[in-house]
């Protein structure tokens, strides 16, 4: 489970795109095969929401008056506000503040934000990191799109009884939230664990 999570890790997931289908390859790879990759076309609605366009990112980052670059996207995806508009420009201090998103309550902690249903763009960033930074002219760079004409991605595996029944047990898990594994990727470790073993205990009894 341990190894599965420290693959996982560094890959940016969001609710849609590239990510999301490299992540369950990856877990489909661990599991041995047999997980159904299913998609849902981007504006399909489905009960009372409607599936987002793809979202991918390559880059984004902060360039401070200094020089120094800060909220690299590269070294930690919870620095970019999860669907942000690509953006290149330079503004004030003043003008980025209502860009940027901290937690005064966990001072240290990059809190995570999204932003899946209004185009806007924003970087996270501790709240002391933010207490820190210097007036004066600051250069963003956001290298991301939005596909209209995507897709959101999930896997799925129907086990049957080896016994008749009526009932039906659901278990899920999800991997849409990027570099946090308490609940992101500590979910999908345990479930593959599971259904390696679940299946195993399956096939001997069939």
């Amino acid at each position: 489970m341990y190894e599965l999570i420290k693959t996982l890790y560094p890959i940016y997931r969001s609710i849609t795109g590239e990510g999301v289908r490299k992540s369950l390859e990856i877990i489909n790879e661990a599991v041995g095969g047999g997980l159904e990759l299913k998609a849902l076309r981007s504006g399909m609605p489905v009960y009372d929401w409607v599936i987002p366009a793809e979202y991918n990112v390559r880059d984004a980052y902060i360039i401070t008056p200094s020089g120094k670059k800060i909220c690299e996207f590269k070294k930690h995806n919870l620095h970019l506000l999860g669907y942000s508009e690509p953006v290149h420009k330079k503004l004030s201090l003043d003008e980025l503040q209502s860009h940027l998103y901290s937690d005064p309550n966990k001072p240290n902690s990059i809190p995570y934000a999204t932003s899946y249903y209004e185009r806007r763009w924003g970087f996270c960033l501790s709240h002391s990191e933010r207490n820190s930074l210097e007036n004066g002219e600051y250069e963003v760079f956001i290298d991301s799109d939005f596909n209209e004409s995507g897709e959101l991605n999930w896997a799925q595996f129907y086990l049957q009884a080896t016994k008749p029944t009526k009932d039906e047990i659901l278990i899920s898990t999800y991997i849409c939230h990027p570099q946090m594994c308490n609940n992101e990727l500590s979910g999908p470790a345990v479930l593959a664990l599971k259904f390696q073993r679940h299946l195993f205990f399956y096939n001997q009894h069939i």
